[in-house]
């Protein structure tokens, strides 16, 4: 199959959620031998410079990106508030994106044109125009209920309302493009039900989070700091800006009361400044690391705490492909399947959270435990080759009608 993967950013350099998820896509479909076309979305919010990619790269994706102003510009956000638009979604609508989308498909005809994310699909009309390709969404979460559950948690009553409006307008866009696409390829089975549920009425399927195992040591030889905790994730998302915030709030000053010697790792892109500043007892702020399995085997125990979001945590499945014991929430831990107590521990507030850490520091053996079930979790569910080989049948199916 030819393919053309259309990206809200650039699937490379592979370092945060949704960039590691598309390229495990990306690198599965061609191993498997189908040609693959990148179209990317480099913006001022995740800049990459082409010259950067690696050229292997770049000649088996053919990787090329256009650059969209994604800035948050106060004077179109409050007009906004009148259209009845979703904000979100029309901050990703570009001509130049539009033309090089229609210089592609007058080059080059494809069999599916797949779309990562809900915000590439302002584009789906002139996919239609200029091709016969089968367009699939790649459904990365339900986009909507990211923001309803980031509106309802917040404290403030303005930023409560604008979220709201937000979440409302995200809502309307993305239940009325449900049933635009020729398939669906959602990142977790509640994803697949949730739409369906909403009224989704063509093909989909849910395809996890893979990992190509066979790169991943189980013995790295790396020491591991035990005990110790770390968190490792993009901090530009807002959930995992809330989820931290809570925890440093309210678990760590109990943790680092019962255990004044252990330290807590905050990595990841794009740390905050209320972080880097806060200068908290025993917390360590990495921020970006080189290579971020090295970074999870030299740490004991991954703190997941997430109160909003949706689709799947891909640093908790990697955490446990790297044989990590997890603590997490149920909404953090939503689309994998765990079992708290066997190969996660599940925690909701903070009391429950200070317990689960406890329980670990207090028994490194139920930290091995849980690590090794929860690599054979991994193993199980979220082998890229098995999911890739499903992905492939789902297009032929929708490609044959």
């Amino acid at each position: 199959m030819k393919i053309l993967i259309l990206c809200n950013k650039s699937p490379y350099p592979p370092k945060e959620g949704g960039p590691i998820a598309m390229n495990a896509i990306i690198e599965g479909l061609y191993q498997a031998g189908h040609s693959v076309k990148v179209l990317a979305i480099n913006s001022n919010k995740y800049g990459v410079d082409i010259k950067d990619i690696p050229e292997s790269y770049q000649k088996k994706t053919g990787i090329e990106t256009v650059y969209i102003d994604l800035s948050i510009k106060p004077l179109d956000a409050f007009f906004n508030l009148f259209t009845g638009k979703s904000y979100h979604v029309e901050r990703f609508i570009s001509k130049d994106f539009e033309d090089k989308i229609i210089t592609i498909l007058q080059k080059d005809e494809y069999d599916i044109v797949q779309f990562e994310t809900l915000y590439i699909s302002p584009y789906i009309d002139l996919i239609r125009k200029y091709s016969n390709a089968k367009v699939v969404l790649r459904s990365h979460n339900i986009e909507h209920l990211i923001w309803e559950r980031v509106a309802n948690i917040s404290k403030n009553p303005l930023k409560k309302f604008y979220l709201g409006h937000l979440a409302k307008t995200l809502r309307n866009y993305e239940l009325g493009m449900l049933n635009r696409y020729d398939g669906i390829a959602t990142i977790t089975k509640k994803d697949g039900e949730t739409l369906h549920g909403l009224g989704c009425n063509i093909p989909l399927i849910d395809i996890p989070f893979g990992i190509d195992l066979s790169g991943l040591k189980k013995n790295p030889g790396i020491e591991t700091e035990f005990p110790s905790l770390f968190h490792l994730g993009a901090m530009n998302w807002m959930p995992n800006q809330e989820g931290i915030r809570w925890f440093l709030d309210e678990v760590w000053p109990l943790v680092n009361k019962e255990f004044p010697g252990m330290k807590f790792y905050l990595a990841g892109r794009n740390m905050p400044e209320w972080i880097t500043v806060a200068n908290i007892p025993n917390v360590v702020v990495t921020g970006e690391v080189d290579n971020a399995f090295d970074f999870m085997y030299s740490k004991a125990i991954e703190i997941v705490p997430l109160f909003s979001g949706s689709g799947i945590r891909i640093k908790i499945i990697e955490g446990m492909a790297a044989k990590k014991a997890v603590i997490s929430t149920t909404i953090g831990a939503e689309g994998i399947n765990v079992e708290s107590g066997k190969n996660i521990l599940i925690a909701n507030n903070p009391q429950q959270f200070f317990e689960a850490v406890k329980q670990l520091v207090h028994n490194q053996e139920l930290c091995e435990t849980l690590g090794e079930n929860a690599r054979k979790l991994i193993e199980k569910d979220h082998d890229n080759k098995k999911l890739i080989n499903r992905l492939e049948k789902f297009y032929q199916k929708i490609i044959d009608g």
